[in-house]
């Protein structure tokens, strides 16, 4: 039979090759498995020579792991008492640090008396009480009035599950005690002391890492900002902008807030300041009013 384009049937006919759905279904192992099997029914599969060579440098392998794993971890063991020595050592250095610092400080308030009563002696009366007032308004000498207590101290600081860190939002922060403390000095505020370190024209209140540190001296919470100035004192700090912020503060974060009156507080001297330039002044005036608090006598 001729087919219509003049040639036969077996010579016309095509072959078509099996898609790939059909060749998968049809022969579902992989031929290298089949191979495998082939060599190995051939007996040309590794001899048992190879597979014990084989079988020896795996258990090597895995020997020199986990020596390597045992050795790092003596290697940590044996450096944590180093670690713990050596904070140890730096605890006791600052421990040491702060107590000759107290005592420095303890001989400064000495020296301060014995100066002021080297003062007393050599200058009248109404030379020394000019002196006096003006050191107590610029924090030099110690003063005793009523005023205002301002406590703030940290909430709570849970761990965040996500990133392991401890939440630092409720911290008290520098800025919230300038915030504080300017509040204050706008009320009408004539001394302030935070956790009894008294302030001047030149104090700073600054963060260094989780501490907060007033003229570069550590407090830690709860912090006490102890103002003297006029008895509306309280009232404006409490019902002004500062007081607002501190009890939303609270509300959100759990932080401790709290200002109270105070009467009879006594805020010691600030540290002399170290001058390192200084012009004589003009005539002095006539005739200088007196500070409105009376500054105590000694260091």
């Amino acid at each position: 039979m001729t087919s219509p384009d003049g040639g036969t049937d077996g010579a016309q006919r095509r072959t078509y090759t099996p898609d790939f759905l059909t060749e998968l279904f049809r022969n579902p192992l992989d031929p290298g498995y089949a191979d495998a099997a082939a060599r190995r029914a051939r007996g040309e599969g590794p001899t048992a020579g190879r597979r014990r060579l084989l079988s020896g440098v795996s258990a090597v392998t895995l020997a020199g792991v986990g020596f390597l794993l045992v050795v790092a971890y003596q290697q940590t063991v044996a450096d944590e008492p180093a670690r713990a020595r050596a904070r140890d050592t730096l605890v006791e250095q600052v421990q040491g640090r702060r107590e000759e610092t107290a005592e420095l400080q303890e001989r400064a308030d000495r020296l301060r008396a014995e100066v002021a009563g080297l003062r007393e002696r050599q200058l009248g009366g109404a030379a020394v009480a000019r002196l006096e007032g003006m050191e107590a308004e610029t924090g030099l000498a110690p003063v005793r009035g009523s005023g205002v207590r301002v406590t703030v101290g940290d909430g709570p600081t849970p761990i965040d599950p996500v990133t392991g860190e401890r939440r630092s939002e409720a911290r008290v922060r520098d800025t919230d005690l300038q915030l504080a403390t300017n509040a204050l000095w706008a009320a009408g505020a004539e001394a302030i002391a935070v956790n009894g370190q008294r302030l001047t024209a030149t104090s700073t209140i600054r963060q260094a890492g989780e501490a907060i540190l007033v003229d570069f001296r550590p407090v830690t919470t709860p912090y006490q900002v102890v103002a003297i100035g006029p008895a509306s004192l309280v009232e404006d700090f409490r019902d002004g902008a500062a007081g607002k912020f501190f009890h939303a503060l609270s509300s959100k974060y759990g932080m401790s807030f709290d200002v109270t009156e105070v009467r009879g507080v006594t805020l010691d001297a600030a540290t002399a300041p170290r001058l390192r330039q200084a012009t004589p002044s003009a005539a002095p005036p006539a005739s200088s009013s007196s500070p409105s608090r009376t500054p105590s006598k000694g260091g």
